[in-house]
């Protein structure tokens, strides 16, 4: 998949309305209104590539990876997916996974076959809320992940398939994390095996960067990769500044660090056509990695080799994931305070607001931002 053109500022000290540091989906979505609004934009990003995390491209063998492990495209937001459709066709698709767990590999989000395998039980829909009920701890203030998980489904069920793998992806455990954790990942009483329920699920037929590349196609846009924006904030001319990076850097870190989680991706081809029965499995209390996923479910390719990536949470690297702690909240209102005093900055995104955003959360915050800037322009 080639990449966009790289856009260079053009001659003459050309003054931008706007610089947007990071061309993931906060800065790219921002770009692309504003362009379309005729503001002249210049976004950059530091690394060689458009579209953030949500980057794919084709590896050795031929086939389409997400090279920082699987992106999947769901929503409620009718806007949100109006939106990106302007800018891609989809190819429906439901993500469902599998965990590892007592030898089974067992439907997750936990339901009604999850428990009749695991225990060997043939209990109905009606029974397995009794089940649930049975078993489930009486939790006075739920404050925690572990609260959260054992005030639904009991401790049996939380030790199999909540707590390693929380301890893995966290490097704590769930009674250490905001009950925000674990309250993503429902319990279900039917049948029901996909892991989202929302009334939109597809993924972008030609995948993400092709969605990206034109998103930022306009001419107002210009497009400097490889680039860090201090090296070059004080010497292109530009209006207002809109900022997607890790909001604790943009303040040279004067408070201390913002804690996140980080992940390295093992990715490997394999001569076969497919691997795993369905996109991802996790393995929540075996190896050091967390989950397996096989991108030819997620992208529909067909291609007779398969490539999949297993994730290993570490400590150090590209900040992912915000760790949702009371202490980290307390810190991060520091930077937000901070960030409320520049007057011609605009902080967006899931390191600039410190959020565990999905995707469709990042286009929507962004899409509000967009509306905010032009009303105060206005």
């Amino acid at each position: 998949m080639t990449e966009p053109r790289e856009r260079q500022t053009r001659e003459g000290g050309q003054n931008f309305d706007y610089l947007i540091v990071g061309a993931g989906f906060a800065g790219s979505v921002l770009a692309e209104r504003l362009a379309n609004a005729g503001k002249r934009v210049l976004i950059v990003d530091r690394r060689p590539h458009i579209a953030g995390n949500a980057y794919d491209c084709y590896d050795d063998a031929g086939v389409l990876i997400h090279p920082y492990g699987p992106h999947i495209f769901h929503t409620n937001s009718k806007d949100v997916f109006d939106y990106l459709s302007q800018f891609t066709e989809w190819r429906p698709y439901q993500h469902r996974v599998l965990a590892s767990v007592d030898g089974q590999l067992l439907p997750i989000p936990i339901n009604l076959d999850t428990v009749n395998r695991l225990y060997g039980l043939n209990l109905t829909a009606f029974q397995v809320e009794d089940f649930f009920a049975s078993v489930a701890e009486k939790v006075e203030a739920v404050r925690t992940s572990e609260d959260v998980v054992v005030g639904k489904v009991g401790r049996d069920l939380y030790n199999k398939f909540f707590r390693g793998y929380t301890r893995k992806q966290w490097g704590l455990d769930p009674s250490e994390l905001d009950a925000s954790v674990t309250a993503r990942v429902p319990t279900r009483t039917n049948r029901d095996d996909r892991y989202f329920a929302d009334t939109y699920q597809a993924m972008p037929l030609h995948g993400y960067t092709r969605m990206f590349q034109n998103m930022l196609a306009s001419p107002n846009i210009s497009v400097m990769l490889n680039t860090d924006y201090r090296d070059i904030v004080d010497v292109i001319p530009h209006g207002h500044l809109i900022y997607t990076g890790p909001v604790d850097a943009f303040f040279g870190y004067c408070y201390g660090k913002l804690p996140y989680r980080s992940l390295e991706f093992k990715h490997e081809t394999h001569d076969t056509e497919q691997l795993l029965p369905v996109g991802t499995v996790n393995y929540p209390n075996d190896y050091a990695y967390t989950r397996v996923s096989e991108f030819k479910h997620i992208t529909g390719q067909r291609h007779h080799r398969t490539s999949v990536v297993y994730e290993f949470p570490r400590a150090e690297g590209d900040p992912y994931y915000p760790v949702p702690r009371p202490e980290n909240a307390e810190l991060y209102k520091r930077y937000e305070a901070l960030a409320r005093e520049r007057e011609n900055v605009t902080f967006v995104g899931r390191l600039a607001t410190y959020r565990y955003y999905n995707m469709d959360q990042v286009v929507a915050q962004s899409l509000a931002t967009f509306r905010k800037l032009q009303g105060e322009k206005e």
